[in-house]
């Protein structure tokens, strides 16, 4: 039976180079001081650069073979290598409404039928999945769809006691929490409420529910300018916004009014980047095809224009229709376009994120003047 030696295991990840670096895992300083033998079991941890870095599972799968071949094919080390992340940036001051929550960003759409809210579900459900703790406050009051898009229709959420206080319980869906004023009205009814009562009810969703500790909260927000944009900017700190569009040229007008307002000096919120929704159609049974039946780059020509970090183009595919309507948002699949395409908006977003938060001054809750 061969020996298992702690050189012998750095000896066997020394063979071993992160994707696009030329130092080995070992030289780098990835492979942490903390290897235990023990018979032949072993494990160690490897620490990542970037918070939930994407090449960590491959990392961690290369490594368990090096060492079964290098060292002893006997070992049992599948599942006992630990990745160990930074931790996320938390922007600086964060509202004391929602102490727990590190980052809160708002998505927002000039105009209607963008996508924006099919967007903001799949961003959501792809952050989960990379590991992040994620809420959802679906903020387009006159028109919520989140609960259909995430397989919670019909969930009516109880109010649960936490440290003394009485808090909306937050109905959980592939790993998002989710608060909308889906919940407490029927489906079929229209909503016809003033401005000051959708801002109240966006407010108490805010304030009353038992959001927790989270990485993001994506905020909904309803197309357009209006009282609640202006409620929720004065109610929370927001690290950033998100703007969808399509590349449509009256998407695009709609959508830089919105970048504008978030860039207003009296508003002053830091707008992360811009997400182009069906850049160009794909069919099913011609995955290669491009049909840019709405024209082509206009979200990339924006944030070319606009000096802001273009997220990702996503595809007009049939299925991310049918994920919707389902409550299976596509990003839930680690096996498809669509899911890739999702996956990568929302590592772009993180890096966004931890930008701001790094180079500009801390959130704070905006003042505005109704005059």
């Amino acid at each position: 039976m061969k020996q298992i030696t702690e050189q012998a295991i750095l000896d066997a990840l020394k063979t071993i180079k992160y994707p696009g670096e030329d130092v080995n895992i070992v030289a780098s300083g990835m492979v942490q001081n903390d290897i235990v033998i023990e018979g032949r079991k072993v494990s160690f941890s490897i620490r990542f650069k970037k918070s939930k870095d994407p090449f960590h599972k491959s990392i961690i799968k290369t490594a368990e073979a090096v060492l079964k071949n290098m060292v002893a094919e006997d070992m049992e080390i599948q599942g006992n290598i630990t990745p160990v992340f930074p931790e996320l940036p938390k922007a600086p001051e964060a509202d004391v409404i929602l102490p727990g929550v590190k980052n809160i960003v708002a998505i927002h759409s000039g105009k209607g039928g963008v996508g924006k809210s099919t967007v903001t579900a799949n961003l959501a459900v792809a952050l989960s999945a990379a590991g992040y703790k994620v809420g959802l406050l679906d903020a387009d009051i006159y028109g919520p769809s989140m609960p259909r898009m995430l397989g919670l229709e019909g969930s009516r959420p109880m109010m649960v006691e936490v440290d003394g206080k009485e808090l909306i319980e937050t109905p959980t869906s592939y790993g998002v929490k989710l608060l909308s004023i889906g919940f407490f009205v029927n489906k079929e009814d229209a909503v016809v409420w003033r401005g000051t009562m959708a801002s109240n009810a966006m407010g108490q969703l805010i304030r009353e529910g038992n959001w927790g500790e989270l990485d993001f909260l994506l905020v909904d927000l309803p197309p357009g300018t209006s009282d609640i944009h202006l409620s929720l900017i004065q109610t929370l700190g927001l690290t950033g916004a998100v703007v969808v569009t399509t590349p449509q040229d009256v998407a695009i007008d709609d959508a830089r009014k919105g970048l504008n307002m978030f860039k207003d000096e009296k508003i002053n919120v830091p707008v992360l980047g811009i997400v182009e929704n069906m850049a160009w159609f794909t069919p099913a049974e011609l995955p290669q095809n491009r049909y840019y039946i709405f024209g082509k780059d206009g979200g990339k020509h924006l944030a070319e224009e606009s000096d802001v970090a273009l997220l990702g183009q996503i595809p007009l595919v049939q299925s991310v229709r049918e994920g919707a309507d389902e409550g299976k948002p596509v990003a839930s699949t680690d096996d498809t376009v669509m899911g890739v395409a999702f996956r990568n908006v929302a590592e772009n977003l993180v890096a966004a994120v931890e930008k701001r938060n790094r180079e500009l001054p801390p959130t704070k809750k905006v003042h505005v003047s109704r005059k």
